[in-house]
């Protein structure tokens, strides 16, 4: 039995269950218990199709909207959004910020713990638990979804969980957040001159690609993006072809930083990975004909063979421009389950991408999405030519607004923003 269970005279499993009870009959009054005296309604059942949080639970729990999937990060209304969130953070900063989280233990609903005050005050700071919720030592439903939503529009997991790198976000000072949002209003503010009626882009930051037409988003994908040592570069392009089980070839940087170390502890490495040898004639050398001890590797062509092992996956996104970069699917879809989506060296890896390819070549003819579903399936190496090439953007924005009221926050991976803020390491737990 704990120390806080201690206080009140209830064991955890008690007092869980009955802070349970009570939080959803405070939730959902007349719903949660029904007056047939049905069981009460789970949680689970607030959720909508896809996942998220939907407005019943929203407003049951005393916290305004979540975070909303249909705003594009570059518009015009994001621009005013902006200027209404530096006003409402200069008023924060004006009356002195916000209190500090302690980071002490992790706290989840039904804990009681003196903590819970002033995690329901920096909450409240924000907005995103209501006032009328009141002060309580207490972790009851409302907070929970209090932390969803601030975990939400922070770019965590939003399970409704304090631990370090909720704490974290919550911690950083409010003078920095309000620098934060004027040093991105002058980023999205020239992004928005430039943007045609139907475009992708992605928020390096967030690591995410919005699929635009019209102004509003007609997909959203997760992405993976460069680590801070080989960044994603901010970028402006055009897509012009979709390549299904494309063959990949090694990047020198990556030749002399990854592959070389690698034959040096696995001489196999090549072999298992179905990566290939070339010289400047053209012809296939064997790994054995290569000094791993030296740089004599990065004068050869590596290309790896399509397949299930291929570092692209099944399609590469084709986006000519001077960087060498381009978008791609991948085989360790596990990465996309992360907070901290880091991991390439400067490709930008899209998670659900037969949707995203989809919606590039719906102008083109004979490329359905039955049809880009036969090319996947088959195995076979297919081109297609967008018939007409589709924007790209890579930006770089770490805070943003929308009409919703919701403003969002993302770490400052590669330090652009200069105002000296640490990017919290997630280690799933």
């Amino acid at each position: 039995m704990s120390r806080n269970s201690q206080k009140t005279g209830l064991t955890r499993r008690e007092a869980v269950t009955g802070l349970a009870a009570v939080g959803l009959s405070a939730v959902l009054p007349g719903t949660a218990f029904s007056q047939q005296g049905q069981q009460p309604q789970s949680p689970l059942s607030l959720l909508g199709s896809s996942g998220e949080w939907g407005h019943g639970f929203d407003s049951a729990s005393r916290t305004i909207a979540m975070p909303s999937t249909r705003f594009a990060t570059l518009t015009s209304s994001t621009v005013q959004s902006l200027e209404r969130a530096i006003g409402e953070y200069s008023q924060i900063v004006q009356r002195g910020g916000w209190r500090s989280v302690p980071e002490s233990e992790r706290l989840r609903v039904g804990v009681q713990h003196a903590n819970v005050m002033p995690l329901r005050e920096r909450l409240m700071a924000t907005g995103d638990l209501d006032r009328s919720a009141g002060m309580s030592e207490v972790f009851d439903s409302y907070v929970e979804a209090a932390v969803r939503r601030f975990q939400a529009r922070n770019g965590i997991t939003a399970d409704g969980v304090l631990r370090e790198s909720t704490a974290s976000a919550m911690n950083v000072p409010a003078e920095v957040r309000l620098r934060q949002l004027e040093t991105n209003i002058v980023r999205v503010r020239a992004m928005n001159e430039k943007l045609a009626d139907r475009y992708a882009v992605v928020n390096i930051p967030a690591a995410h690609l919005e699929c635009v037409e019209g102004g509003a988003v007609a997909s959203r994908h997760t992405t993976i993006v460069g680590k801070p040592d080989r960044p994603s570069p901010v970028l402006q392009a055009r897509i012009v072809e979709v390549n299904f089980h494309p063959f990949w070839t090694v990047p020198v940087s990556i030749i002399r930083r990854d592959l070389i170390p690698k034959m040096q502890e696995e001489p196999d490495y090549l072999t298992k990975n179905k990566i290939r040898i070339y010289d400047k004639r053209g012809r296939e050398l064997q790994p054995e004909q290569v000094n791993w001890q030296s740089d004599e590797a990065i004068d050869y062509m590596f290309r790896q063979d399509p397949g299930e092992l291929n570092s692209m996956g099944t399609i590469r996104v084709n986006m000519p421009n001077p960087d060498a970069v381009y978008m791609h699917d991948t085989p360790s879809k596990n990465l996309f389950g992360e907070d901290q989506r880091f991991h390439s060296s400067g490709c930008v890896r899209v998670q659900n991408i037969r949707d995203f390819v989809v919606w590039l070549l719906k102008d083109t003819p004979g490329m359905s999405r039955a049809a880009v579903d036969g090319y996947i399936k088959s195995g076979e190496r297919h081109d297609a030519k967008l018939s007409r090439p589709v924007p790209v953007y890579w930006v770089y924005v770490t805070a943003w607004a929308n009409p919703d009221g919701v403003v969002q926050f993302r770490d400052d991976v590669y330090g652009h923003d200069g105002l000296g803020i640490r990017p919290v390491a997630v280690t799933p737990t």
